[in-house]
């Protein structure tokens, strides 16, 4: 696969989308879990897709569990939990893998566009770094994705042109995602 546009993925009900439908819109695809440190990202995402989706932005959240089983609930709960907390309206994915030999092919691709460089410098991702080798060990080469929130900005175009950590300050991210629009 060569564009982001040629990828089907599964809606929160089991419905096939062609990520065809969002040609011309600036996305940012993100691996989110209900129960992690990082959840409080919800609140910037949605504040920030409230304020440029009318500009063609799409935020395209995919849970996953794969990390210390932060996000345990069905797709309906994590569904629930999301737009009760957070109010959340953007569109959220069935629960996927983004790492091992069962790894949805989205994030590989994603991934491979844009690899895992590290989650910064400081004490605080010192240690996210640690923790997540830990976690991460067991998928040896299909490791494709570091932590919970890891955040991939694309064109209009359907490229990939950045990738975020999830201790990338969330003003960073939505500076990026102003640019491209």
């Amino acid at each position: 696969m060569s564009k982001i546009y040629d990828f089907v993925v599964k809606d929160r009900k089991g419905t096939e989308v062609s990520l065809s439908d969002y040609k011309g819109k600036v996305l940012l695809i993100v691996n989110t879990a209900t129960g992690c440190g990082f959840t409080p990202h919800y609140k910037p995402l949605e504040e920030m897709y409230k304020d440029m989706k009318d500009n063609g932005f799409e935020i395209l959240d995919f849970p996953c569990n794969q990390f210390a089983g932060q996000a345990p609930g069905s797709d309906d709960e994590i569904h629930e939990f999301c737009t009760l907390k957070f109010g959340t309206e953007f569109p959220q994915f069935a629960k996927i893998d983004v790492n091992g030999e069962t790894a949805d092919p989205l994030f590989a691709y994603l991934a491979s566009e844009k690899p895992f460089n590290g989650f910064g410098k400081g004490l605080k991702n010192a240690a996210l770094n640690k923790f997540a080798a830990v976690n991460n060990k067991k998928y040896g080469d299909k490791t494709y994705i570091g932590w919970n929130f890891t955040k991939f900005l694309i064109d209009r175009e359907g490229n990939v042109i950045a990738r975020f950590e999830p201790t990338i300050d969330m003003k960073e991210v939505r500076a990026a995602v102003a640019q491209a629009l």
